[in-house]
């Protein structure tokens, strides 16, 4: 049964960690407790405000999410603990979305985070069937089992199989990659932030072919954190409503029986990701030629291409093209895709990506973001994909409106909580920062711990 209410909910604070390698430098529950501790901070709100947490997570035991919460308050709050593949993030986002919308709560805070292992993903289960089992098998019969990553055989094939139908070539998948590591130079949280020709990107060590590693997300720790929240409570805090950032249309799909069609496109979640797109934009009332700026779910680099065309920005068999006429970087026509520097460039800490592109696309509708802002941006799309599958597309605008800005440095700091702009500065929180938004009335220091003594031997 559909929505019984069509309550309104917004954005109304983010926070990331830096996402950095897996090599064990920070645990969770402190990247957890960074990451939401900055999102109310934003949000000008203390954890007592909070009715509901949801912890996104792919790696990692059973009510994880409490520890990260309990840091804050033991205030006996629902929260829920999620795992929806590389879309968990964004699915922690649309679970608090559907809470609101259906009038249960008007306060959530999502905060999603991984600590994960170096290397290619892997499963941690050998004794069941895989979930992805299926899949596997569908591209051992149409494509063969190679020796690389198996992700990377996936998201390969489905590029082989657009240069297959269309005409696009190595160097278009290539073109990708060289602008996020680009556009990454200017993301503070961004795990890499160096920039590439495309003859490095091309002669970088080759994965699964067409696709060099300079083409691939690496495997990351981080956390990031959003507060969403009901029109009845930004209505009492009007003074908060031109930071605030209305989600305007939002899907979770599911696969349809395309999934199994042997096409590599589908078997990556090309079919729902159309469908997804069509849903979300439909609900936000505007169309694919709104969308100024998009975060999109560039595991590797030939899912950005197929997701050009899959998310309405291109005509059937024409994306490789707008990659060459430039349109998806600064001075193109547009969308730019992955001003943050996407999953290629900022890392990928699985649970943690949705929470990062949505950072992202707040920062840049606020007109914060001004090492790297899209002017005149009115309308923001984003896409978060997993295989297994799930994708998300959520379609957000300001609540006032308005085109965005572009703030200076001094403009955030005079109208936030922070003594810095955190769109363009990645910084720690501070132990009188924790103090400010931490329960008043349920507060634990057991819960707590040594995580505030651990952040600020960084500062």
């Amino acid at each position: 049964m559909g929505s019984q209410n069509n309550i309104s909910a917004y954005v109304l604070g983010v926070g990331l960690t830096k996402f950095i390698k897996p090599r064990g430098q920070r645990q969770y529950p402190e990247m957890g407790f960074e990451a939401g501790v900055k999102a109310m901070l934003d949000a000008q709100i203390n954890y007592d405000d909070v009715e509901t947490g949801v912890a996104c997570y792919c790696y990692g035991d059973t009510t994880s999410g409490q520890r990260i919460f309990y840091q804050f308050g033991m205030s006996s709050i629902p929260i829920y603990n999620t795992n929806n593949a590389c879309a968990t993030g964004s699915t922690g986002i649309h679970l608090a979305r559907t809470l609101i919308k259906n009038g249960a709560i008007d306060c959530a805070l999502v905060i999603g985070f991984e600590q994960m292992s170096p290397g290619s993903i892997k499963s941690v289960w050998h004794d069941r069937p895989s979930p992805m089992g299926l899949s596997r098998r569908m591209m051992a019969d149409t494509r063969g089992i190679q020796k690389s990553p198996p992700n990377a055989q996936y998201f390969a094939n489905a590029g082989k199989e657009y240069m297959e139908k269309y005409g696009a070539e190595a160097r278009d998948f290539a073109e990708i990659a060289r602008i996020s590591h680009e556009h990454s130079q200017r993301n503070p949280y961004a795990q890499f932030q160096q920039r590439y020709t495309l003859e490095e990107i091309q002669n970088a060590p080759m994965i699964e072919w067409p696709l060099t590693k300079l083409q691939c997300s690496p495997t990351s720790d981080g956390a990031g954190a959003a507060v969403i929240v009901s029109q009845k409570f930004l209505d009492a805090r009007p003074y908060l409503k031109p930071q605030a950032i209305l989600i305007a249309g939002q899907t979770l799909f599911t696969d349809s029986p395309q999934l199994y069609s042997e096409s590599s496109m589908d078997l990556v979640g090309y079919d729902m990701t159309k469908r997804a797109a069509q849903a979300a934009l439909k609900e936000a009332g505007v169309s694919s030629k709104d969308i100024k700026v998009c975060e999109v779910h560039d595991c590797f680099s030939a899912n950005e291409l197929i997701l050009l065309e899959g998310l309405g920005f291109s005509e059937p068999g024409k994306a490789h093209e707008m990659v060459r006429r430039g349109d998806i970087t600064y001075g193109g026509r547009g969308p730019i895709v992955n001003p943050s520097g996407g999953l290629i460039s900022k890392g990928h800490p699985l649970g943690a990506t949705g929470l990062a592109q949505c950072a992202e696309l707040t920062w840049q509708l606020r007109g914060w973001a001004n090492n790297r802002l899209v002017e005149g941006t009115d309308v923001a799309l984003q896409h978060n994909l997993g295989l297994g599958g799930a994708v998300v597309v959520t379609v957000y605008k300001r609540a006032d409106g308005a085109k965005n800005p572009k703030l200076s440095d001094d403009d955030v700091k005079k109208s936030s909580q922070f003594t810095y702009n955190p769109a363009v500065e990645a910084r720690y929180v501070s132990r009188e920062d924790g103090e400010k938004v931490r329960s008043r009335k349920n507060r634990s220091a057991y819960a707590l711990g040594d995580t505030e003594e651990k952040i600020q031997s960084r500062l």
